[in-house]
């Protein structure tokens, strides 16, 4: 089996990721890590170490600057530090003990989170040989336990995440309890790095992020057709669910951000602006301006469900040090549903929407798993309409039949939500789709409708995204196909390449027949020698490519290869497009 097969396929080291104990196994790591930093480097200052989703880091202060060349003598220590097996044990202080112990091992960091302890507070230490550290733990017994271990990168990282203070080297690393393990790891890296979106999409001329706009991407005439191809879809698929699109605007007054709640839990991440002397707000989010759409007119309940659909741009401000390519930008839209229902259609409602992304994710090939985030303490509304909104997300899941974990804590500031976690083919999790029911924002905007009874009511609403944001879904999926797009999407379906020039007239002819067929033909029809077009073509992931010369041209023929599956063979045109449009109408990934 290949490397990447097994990268793909294999993943035993994921299975270890999953293990309670693994956060355990990554801190005693850290632990580790920062023991080898006081032997190489004594005079370091230590501020915190942490376990994180697939690895460990450990923020230290010292002015020398840390370079690859020191990554690995600090590796190379770390390992005699696990063969030497040397025991952790944890011991209590009060908290003045605690308090000068750090002051004596002249660490003014540990001094500091100690003095943010409540006055009463016990406070516990681990000692590995000669070296100690305040941590509550766990750890695992001994530094045996930690197998196999690698330093990844350093980055910098302010103390306690406030630029306002001191930046520190942040070491990041990984271990796992086999060689093996962290061999398939490391292998998942090497395929991580040769997909990341930001190189394919430079090398496809897909997108491109300048100085003049961090975190603001530009979509070049190649991006746009993933983009607009997404966004059909996004919308035939919708009008077949009875959705009606609507549009609203980027800016909206500062009030309306009051009364959507916004402005008491966002306004943070928002931008702002002032018009005639007015202040206004650029939209993060979609839903306010939804509430507006809605208050347009008076509703019947014969009326319900009312489903709007709105691919929003929003825009939210991020630190510049978490902005990454399309994965993590300023702005971005969303291809946002609201949909607005009888208290009785709840269920049936969410189960609908569940439908639809898995519908969606099933056509990318994409595996996921689901979560229920429940009340975060920062929220709005009655226990009452938590409790009631929460139970029937359950309800719909468990009549669904699916499988899901509860996240305690994690819900929007107005309700809670199922969050759709899809899974990559290098086996990473990106958060995409949401179904947020909401019985806040009806209050706070005074949405009603007419009932039976003939008296005023209070609908009931749902959030919702699928994709999540345009632009991430498509660095996710250019990471997932490595560039190699479903046919439907893939920005040249087609390339014809000429032997030589002598062919030109038959190649353009081709990509007439072609492009009347409704495919996307370009034509390299350059005096370069072959072999260098067709390296050339590879390397812009064109999804099929044309070889035309004179054995071509006599019979009417080409010689077909496609980016996925290597040499075709022969071909009519005609076959072609017969089987090219196919695999068009399947949408086949």
């Amino acid at each position: 089996m290949s490397n990447q097969a097994e990268v793909l396929n294999g993943q035993e080291y994921k299975e270890f990721e999953a293990r309670e104990d693994s956060k355990t196994f990554r801190h005693t790591s850290s632990h580790i890590l920062a023991q080898a930093v006081k032997h190489l480097f004594p005079e370091a200052k230590l501020a915190i170490g942490p376990a994180i989703d697939n690895g460990f880091y450990y923020d230290i202060d010292l002015n020398h600057r840390i370079t690859d060349e020191d990554l690995r003598a600090l590796e190379k220590e770390m390992k005699k530090i696990v063969k030497a097996n040397i025991p952790l044990e944890r011991f209590e202080l009060p908290r003045e003990e605690a308090l000068k112990l750090a002051e004596e091992m002249k660490e003014p960091y540990k001094v500091e989170l100690i003095n943010d302890l409540p006055e009463d507070s016990t406070i516990s230490f681990y000692k590995q040989g000669d070296f100690t550290d305040l941590c509550a733990g766990p750890h695992k017994g001994s530094t045996g336990a930690i197998k196999a271990i690698k330093l990844t990168s350093v980055a910098g990282a302010y103390w306690r995440g406030n630029e306002k203070n001191k930046m520190l080297q942040r070491i990041y690393g990984t271990s796992f309890p086999s060689q093996a393990m962290l061999d398939q790891y490391l292998n998942m890296l090497e395929e991580a790095k040769k997909r990341d979106h930001r190189r394919i999409g430079k090398e496809m001329d897909l997108f491109a992020i300048y100085e003049e706009g961090p975190g603001f991407p530009f979509f070049m005439p190649k991006g746009m057709i993933i983009r607009n191809e997404l966004e059909n879809f996004w919308r035939q698929e919708h009008r077949k669910r009875g959705y009606d699109e609507i549009k609203t605007p980027l800016i909206l007054s500062e009030a309306l951000w009051h009364t959507s709640g916004h402005w008491d839990h966002y306004q943070n991440n928002m931008y702002f602006t002032k018009i005639d002397d007015g202040d206004y707000a650029i939209k993060p989010m979609n839903c306010p301006g939804s509430m507006l759409a809605y208050k347009r007119k008076m509703y019947s309940y014969r009326d319900f469900p009312i489903r709007m659909g709105e691919l929003g741009q929003v825009h939210r401000h991020e630190l510049s040090g978490a902005l990454h390519g399309l994965m993590r930008v300023r702005t971005f839209t969303q291809d946002d549903a609201h949909i607005f229902m009888l208290p009785e259609q709840i269920k049936d409602e969410i189960k609908g929407v569940i439908d639809f992304i898995d519908d969606v994710y099933n056509m990318f090939g994409f595996k996921y798993h689901v979560e229920l985030s429940t009340r975060p303490e920062d929220s709005m509304g009655s226990e009452e309409d938590w409790n009631m909104a929460t139970d029937a997300l359950r309800e719909a899941m468990e009549e669904k039949g699916m499988e899901y974990i509860v996240n305690e804590g994690d819900g929007a500031f107005y309700g809670p939500k199922i969050d759709f976690h899809l899974e990559d083919c290098l086996g990473r999790t990106w958060q995409c789709g949401t179904i947020q029911l909401d019985f806040q924002m009806p209050q706070r905007f005074d949405l009603t409708y007419v009932g039976t009874d003939g008296e005023k009511h209070r609908p009931v609403m749902i959030h919702r995204v699928i994709f999540g944001s345009i632009e991430r879904f498509i660095g996710i999926i250019t990471e997932h196909f490595a560039g190699k797009y479903p046919l439907w999407l893939a920005p040249v379906q087609v390339k014809i390449l000429t032997v030589t020039e002598k062919y030109n007239d038959y190649a353009f002819k081709l990509q007439k027949q072609l492009e009347e067929a409704g495919l996307r033909v370009e034509v390299d029809a350059r005096n370069e020698k072959i072999g260098y077009k067709i390296r050339e073509s590879r390397n812009l992931r064109d999804s099929y490519r044309l070889i035309v010369g004179e054995q071509e041209e006599q019979a009417g023929t080409v010689t077909v290869a496609s980016s996925k599956v290597g040499d075709l063979g022969v071909m009519t045109p005609e076959a072609l497009i017969e089987k090219l449009l196919e695999e068009i109408r399947t949408k086949a990934c």
